[in-house]
């Protein structure tokens, strides 16, 4: 998609923001927990995803080399007959390009793609992935909300990732994951209305072991 600058105006401690996509690879460094790139979708962009109907929304879960994933999202738009026009396929090139940076930074053979279409608390507890790291992207509604916590309760204050900007988290697997006490979580939506769109993408280092 196209995007534009956006501040963020705080982060918890422990977490990057990044002006650069490049600026994600801040999660290798020791005591960072979580990295956001910073960005805001163009308006013309947000607007034609925030106004297609639930059902036209692309969903997806499979496990893909990430040369693939751009092709499995277009065909999970086409499943959903998701318009074709100049937005959808800004909104397909930037999943691959997420994609490659992700693969790039947390090296893995196989990444596994998620498109989910989410209007209820999916995940609405706070907590910390049982994985090596995972970057999350909410194209459309609340992004994902995040606060530190230092004896396992919910965090005291709690921030939200904007809409389109992802964010890097590190997960249990990762060597100094739990020292930060960076925990996360969907947002709770129910009754709202909302209908959020997210893409999260995890490594997968051993194919047969993921099934």
């Amino acid at each position: 998609m196209g995007f534009v600058k956006e501040c963020v105006h705080d982060a918890a401690i422990g977490v990057g923001v990044a002006d650069t996509p490049e600026g994600l690879a801040t999660i290798n460094h020791p005591g960072c927990a979580a990295t956001i790139w910073r960005r805001q979708p163009a308006n013309e962009d947000q607007n034609w995803i925030d106004n297609l109907p639930p059902d036209r929304l692309p969903r997806l879960r499979e496990i893909l080399d990430r040369k693939q994933l751009r092709g499995a999202a277009e065909r999970a738009c086409a499943a959903a007959d998701t318009p074709v026009c100049p937005a959808r396929t800004r909104l397909l090139d930037d999943i691959a390009r997420l994609a490659g940076l992700f693969a790039e930074i947390v090296p893995s053979p196989y990444l596994r793609l998620r498109l989910d279409v989410v209007q209820s608390n999916a995940c609405a507890k706070f907590h910390i992935d049982a994985l090596h790291a995972r970057l999350i992207c909410t194209y459309r509604g609340t992004g994902t909300q995040y606060g530190i916590s230092t004896d396992g309760a919910d965090p005291k204050r709690v921030f939200t990732v904007p809409t389109g900007a992802p964010i890097l988290l590190k997960g249990t697997l990762w060597p100094d994951a739990s020292k930060a006490g960076l925990l996360h979580r969907s947002p709770p939506i129910a009754g709202t209305g909302e209908t959020r769109l997210v893409m999260v993408l995890d490594p997968i280092f051993n194919l047969e072991e993921a099934f």
